[in-house]
């Protein structure tokens, strides 16, 4: 017989997503309880997953996404097992606080709107302008040669 080895974070996961099932059936939403559980789990594993990235990639968006998106899924599935609204007033102040912890040295650099290159740019001014200037001449043209027009 082979015995797996199980994680204590794993276990304390299913015993914590266990309690939200059974207490889902005692009452409806309980913010409370539903803080620390996505405290005491979601942000635990997150932890333990961020702190594998080197802290000079955490503001990189391609480095943590999915780490981000497992945070995000992990907070509705013990809304969903909870009988919690998702996303809530809850989930919405766990994640300002995690930005503050995780990602408040990170610059929006790379992130604010700004115009695009030259070589996209330049056609879409371009092109309307000789358009312009085209129907111009075509016009000037045609008010020239209407004598034997009747």
């Amino acid at each position: 017989m082979v015995v797996e080895s199980v994680s204590p974070v794993r276990a304390v996961f299913v015993l914590l997503m266990a309690a939200a099932h059974v207490f889902s059936f005692v009452s409806a939403c309980d913010r409370g309880f539903y803080q620390r559980i996505i405290s005491d789990l979601c942000l635990a594993k997150f932890t333990l997953d961020i702190g594998g990235v080197d802290r000079s990639l955490w503001c990189s968006w391609p480095d943590t996404l999915e780490i981000y998106e497992g945070l995000t899924n992990c907070t509705y599935q013990v809304a969903l097992r909870m009988d919690c609204y998702w996303p809530n007033q809850v989930v919405d102040r766990f994640f300002m606080e995690v930005h503050q912890i995780y990602f408040h040295d990170c610059s929006l650099t790379g992130r604010l709107i700004h115009d695009p290159p030259v070589s996209v740019l330049a056609p879409f001014i371009a092109v309307p302008v000789f358009i312009t200037l085209f129907m111009t001449a075509v016009v000037v043209w045609r008010s020239k040669r209407t004598k034997g027009v009747l």
